[in-house]
């Protein structure tokens, strides 16, 4: 995205952390919970997407039947005999 803006720029910290310039989170609608993804191409210039996840990471999830009507249980303890752990009290 080309802008005829002055370049913001921002200081790299001693662990490595940038803060993005509050006007260019704005512009990008940039909030917190989103990622940003960097990429480099082979004359080193490097790209960022941002990449919206503050609705959650599940938001486009679509269940996947594993077949059976979905009341099926399992007993893992290993006490299927055992009456206290039986389904029919």
């Amino acid at each position: 995205m080309a802008t005829e803006e002055a370049p913001e720029e921002t200081t790299v910290s001693d662990r490595g952390m940038v803060t993005i310039p509050a006007e260019l989170r704005r512009r990008l609608d940039i909030e917190p919970g989103d990622k940003l993804r960097w990429t480099t191409d082979d004359e080193g210039n490097l790209s960022v997407e941002v990449v919206k996840q503050r609705y959650g990471a599940f938001d486009d999830f679509e269940p996947v039947s594993m077949g059976g009507g979905g009341s099926e249980t399992h007993d893992l303890a290993g006490h299927e005999d055992d009456p206290t752990f039986s389904e029919s009290n």
